[in-house]
């Protein structure tokens, strides 16, 4: 139910994010990817390990990943190296890698899941005509990062989307490369996203002999 500012009923409401942690969440480091990894291989959760992986090499944001099909990601009897949608938010086509590790854990959840390339890759569990739910995919991910320790406040689904990109940004320093992989429009959204800043600069710089 929705009240306007003015109703005397909204007075004194508590705000729905009131004490929740405001701004961009944080990519993961390489030794927490290995740890998210093997929890979910413990835990014997090869969906989510799928989940994991693909969101890590595809960067793309939580509605465009849950309505991936199997069609868009394999190629025979083979997982795709590349694979390429358009972006629900922007109507931009924009492409991804799939490395060894994420076709690895993909091709296992697959070969359990079964389907067709009219499919989607990870069905909803209430209705698997549909995919699942962006709002249950948020709840993973917070399942993931209490499995490892660490504080869901900090973390969230567009730490998957940022974590690739921070770690090719940090040793490539290439900010046009990172706009074509997270598909912005423009540069300044890019270097927002990543939180560039003069430091970030200034180190880069300081590498640069002439």
């Amino acid at each position: 139910m929705t009240y306007s500012q003015f109703d005397p009923a909204a007075q004194g409401r508590v705000p729905w994010n009131f004490g929740a942690k405001i701004g961009p969440k944080r990519p993961f480091n390489q030794k927490q990817i290995w740890a998210v990894r093997f929890f979910l291989d413990r835990e014997r959760r090869v969906r989510d390990r799928a989940l994991f992986d693909l969101a890590i090499d595809s960067k793309l944001r939580g509605c465009d990943l849950v309505e991936l099909k199997i069609g868009d990601l394999v190629s025979g009897p083979d997982i795709r190296k590349r694979a390429a949608i358009t972006q629900r938010k922007t109507g931009r086509p924009v492409q991804f890698e799939i490395a060894k590790d994420a076709r690895a854990s993909l091709f296992a959840w697959l070969e359990l899941r079964g389907g067709s390339v009219e499919d989607y890759v990870f069905p909803s569990r209430i209705d698997h005509a549909r995919h699942l739910s962006t709002r249950q995919y948020a709840r993973l991910v917070d399942e993931w990062v209490e499995g490892i320790g660490l504080r869901t406040e900090g973390y969230g689904t567009h730490s998957l989307r940022r974590t690739k990109a921070s770690i090719i940004y940090k040793a490539t320093g290439n900010i046009r490369a990172i706009q074509i992989l997270l598909g912005h429009s423009k540069i300044e959204n890019t270097v927002r996203y990543l939180g560039v800043d003069i430091e970030d600069a200034l180190t880069l710089a300081e590498k640069t002999e002439i």
